[in-house]
């Protein structure tokens, strides 16, 4: 009976050891999902703004006969795809959902990946999925300078390699929901707008390429944004879930500890009166 009560108090300790880390990472992600959740609210009015100006210019082109290769397929027979995941794990279903949504994209197109994150990538190589771009432990936190380098490594091959280019992330709709979204990047698809006169600064055709490229550098910023606030929403509810089975657990553990300590009481009582009543009989 000691053994096991030994062996009850061991289990104890390894899941109070365990649910300390569980709590702790519940606190951290709780923290990450406050301070990615602002930037991300931040950077909404640039994006909403810059896409309102952005199909102005693009319907005043389309009305001078001009156009510009970011707004129409480009000339390669593949398609380009970024997916970004996580480094690393313990976040729920976030990983699984984006790794199922890149294999089913994936089937019946000659597609060739831009991963970012570990999982990411050791997902699609195992897979046998082509990737020209791996990015692991690249950003913790959503930054305008990766969102540029991965701009320039998509512009790098379209529109002479890739046909479109795709993004495969998770969006934040809100502290419990967050839903996995497959968005065409390339060509921008941003619709255009009935304009009058406008007076454009410098030539029209340069103006549109440049405009074009700060909207795919802000799409991707914010796909960075989307995905980080996600991946620590998801952290945290899957360390909720854990602490709160760990304390479940405990509970139990507390319980059989404390009937298994009553039953070895009990058992020594009755050996100490069994043990009083032989020497009653003997005298």
């Amino acid at each position: 009976m000691a053994k096991k009560t030994r062996q009850i108090l061991r289990r104890i300790r390894n899941v109070r050891h365990v649910r300390q880390i569980t709590h702790a990472m519940y606190t951290i992600a709780s923290t990450q999902v406050i301070l990615r959740k602002k930037e991300l609210l931040s950077s909404h009015p640039f994006g909403e703004g810059y896409a309102e100006a952005l199909g102005v210019l693009w319907g005043y082109a389309r009305a001078q006969g001009i156009s510009h290769p970011l707004f129409e397929p480009g000339s390669g027979n593949k398609v380009g795809v970024l997916l970004v995941s996580s480094d690393r794990g313990l976040c729920g279903r976030y990983v699984l959902e984006l790794n199922q949504a890149a294999l089913s994209f994936a089937q019946g197109r000659d597609v060739e990946f831009v991963a970012v994150g570990e999982k990411a990538v050791r997902f699609l190589r195992r897979k046998g999925l082509r990737v020209v771009g791996a990015h692991v432990r690249a950003y913790e936190r959503p930054d305008i300078g990766f969102a540029e380098a991965l701009r320039d490594e998509i512009l790098a091959r379209f529109p002479a390699e890739w046909h479109e280019v795709h993004v495969i992330y998770t969006k934040f709709l809100g502290e419990l929901i967050q839903r996995v979204r497959v968005e065409q990047l390339l060509p921008i698809g941003i619709e255009p707008k009935e304009v009058g006169q406008l007076i454009a600064e410098p030539e029209l055709p340069r103006l549109l390429g440049e405009a074009g490229r700060l909207y795919l550098l802000g799409e991707i910023y914010r796909v960075l944004a989307e995905a980080k606030t996600s991946e620590h929403a998801m952290r945290r509810q899957a360390m909720k879930a854990a602490t709160d089975n760990a304390d479940e657990l405990l509970e139990k553990l507390t319980l059989l500890y404390y009937k298994a300590r009553q039953q070895g009481i009990t058992r020594e009582i009755l050996d100490i009166m069994g043990g009083a009543e032989a020497l009653r009989e003997e005298e």
